[in-house]
């Protein structure tokens, strides 16, 4: 039986690797640790509810006194640690809070699982390790050409991004000055089920199905590497029980596509098999976000040639499948789009 702390678990990736572990592994537990902050939703792990491997836990993850705590608990063997701020728009508005979720509390489950798990000065219990999910973000932009890898060097570009880099760095530091196992996975962008809707892709279906305004950076043409939720949530658990320690791992899809093409694509998807009404003309091109990177592209090499993992989910295929799910899912939609996505939302887009 092996015990898996998994903190932001009931948000988007987080609670899909929740539902992806129940379902391959029986012999397991699952803490769940989440703040419940506003992309926190415990309806995402609805199918879980009554089972009692998958125990919920409301709690930030600076809180030592908690976490602490919980490693008394519970008999520990590995943390993957979900929980951040993570939408770019908001770190430009409050960076204060992106530094403190991110970096500290980074350091506060670093901490707590070091003290519990060391058994010398350089030896750690046997069988544990801490899994830190990052960004691609943290390598900055690139050109028109290239990929980033293992190995390229840390340029941030937005508080979100600097945030998660430095929170790197402290996972990289307990694994060098502590010789604590540790790995670092760095994914794409993901869609799928249960994302939070100001994100690009459950925004524009969201408001697509509203006949609202489909807001859009600049000219749109920044392009991302879009990973499926689920390719995603196996390569992290590929990485967790198979990774070499104190290694990082890359995780991208190879479905490099610029937000305009990505937002006419679920138009047209909805178009033609929704309502007919839905088109190019709600588009509406808005002030471009202050330092936004223009490109990311992954090379994911490593982990196809280490672990054998690849991408499992084209992107025509996904976006079907994501769209779909919304569409089967509207009262989850409309729980998460009341409240506080709304009014930021309008505030953000009033006047443009």
């Amino acid at each position: 039986m092996k015990t898996y702390m998994v903190t932001g678990g009931a948000g988007f990736i987080g609670s899909n690797f929740i539902l992806h572990m129940l379902s391959k592994y029986k012999d397991i537990t699952i803490i769940n640790v989440d703040k419940l902050t506003y992309a926190g939703n415990l309806e995402n792990l609805e199918s879980a509810k009554e089972d009692k491997r998958h125990i919920f836990v409301q709690a930030d993850i600076c809180d030592k006194e908690i976490i602490t705590s919980l490693f008394e608990k519970y008999p520990i063997d590995y943390v993957v640690n979900f929980a951040a701020e993570s939408h770019v728009d908001r770190s430009i508005k409050d960076p204060d809070v992106f530094a403190k979720t991110n970096v500290m509390g980074t350091l506060n489950m670093l901490d707590c699982a070091r003290t519990t798990w060391q058994t010398g000065e350089d030896s750690f219990k046997e069988g544990v390790k801490y899994l830190q999910v990052s960004t691609d973000e943290v390598y900055g932009a690139l050109g028109p050409t290239g990929y980033f890898t293992e190995t390229t060097p840390l340029d941030p570009h937005s508080p979100y991004s600097a945030s998660k880099a430095s929170a790197d760095m402290f996972v990289k530091a307990y694994g060098d000055t502590f010789k604590m196992p540790i790995n670092i996975t760095r994914c794409s962008n993901n869609y799928g089920p249960y994302q939070f809707p100001e994100k690009l892709i459950p925004l524009i279906i969201n408001n697509c199905l509203s006949h609202k305004r489909l807001p859009v950076y600049g000219d749109g043409l920044q392009v991302r590497d879009w990973l499926y939720v689920l390719d995603h949530c196996k390569a992290i658990d590929l990485v967790l029980h198979k990774g070499k320690i104190g290694q990082i791992y890359n995780i991208g899809g190879h479905n490099e596509k610029p937000n305009i093409v990505i937002i006419n694509s679920i138009i047209n998807y909805i178009h033609d098999t929704v309502d007919d009404r839905v088109s190019d003309k709600l588009i509406e091109h808005i002030t471009d976000r202050k330092g936004h990177d223009r490109r990311y592209g992954i090379d994911p090499k490593k982990i196809d040639d280490e672990l054998g993992w690849k991408p499992e989910t084209r992107f025509d295929e996904g976006i079907k499948l994501t769209i779909d799910w919304y569409l089967e899912n509207k009262e989850w939609m409309e729980h998460v789009t009341s409240g506080i996505y709304q009014s930021y939302y309008e505030k953000m887009y009033s006047g443009r």
